[in-house]
């Protein structure tokens, strides 16, 4: 690169990584795990003992923290996993468009319109809670809903109704 030269950064990512590795015989009933690229809460966790040739096997049964989906993996206990970095946040919800974008804000006063109610592509039960929260709405309740994010994606999971 000359000195003439400008340095242009496409990105303005501040370099978080959505998982971290984990030991596979670390992880727990109730934890979470990347399997096919998705976002996955253990449901059941089965380790084999070792054989003849190899390692303990773990056996994971997972569900797609987003879509409800079930999916299994199974991985040698020493070998590192891709744990999700998952986190929850709670919003006030002050509007929901014609295009069911929430309006939505946090304890500070920030506000969001970037998500969507979760449609049929979801999932059954995303989307039965999407038509929940709708119609809660609707009937004029105040609602405060719960946001899950993991890998890149932010998901309404969970809604009460606000203490006033």
């Amino acid at each position: 690169m000359s000195d003439h030269e400008v340095e242009t950064f496409e990105s303005t990512d501040a370099g978080a990584s959505k998982t971290v590795p984990m030991q596979a015989g670390s992880v727990r009933k109730g934890g979470y795990i990347v399997i096919k690229g998705k976002a996955c809460k253990v449901i059941d966790v089965s380790t084999s003992k070792t054989g003849k040739h190899g390692h303990a096997k773990c056996h994971f049964v997972a569900e797609d923290i987003f879509s409800g989906k079930r999916c299994d993996e199974l991985v040698p206990a020493g070998h590192n996993l891709e744990v999700p970095v998952v986190s929850k946040s709670e919003y006030t919800l002050l509007d929901i468009d014609d295009d069911d974008h929430m309006s939505l804000m946090d304890e500070k006063g920030e506000t969001r319109e970037d998500l969507k109610l979760p449609d049929d592509r979801s999932g059954d039960t995303a989307f039965a809670l999407g038509q929940e929260v709708q119609k809660k709405f609707d009937e004029g309740l105040e609602l405060v809903v719960t946001i899950l994010s993991a890998m890149g994606i932010d998901q309404l999971c969970a809604w009460k109704e606000a203490a006033n």
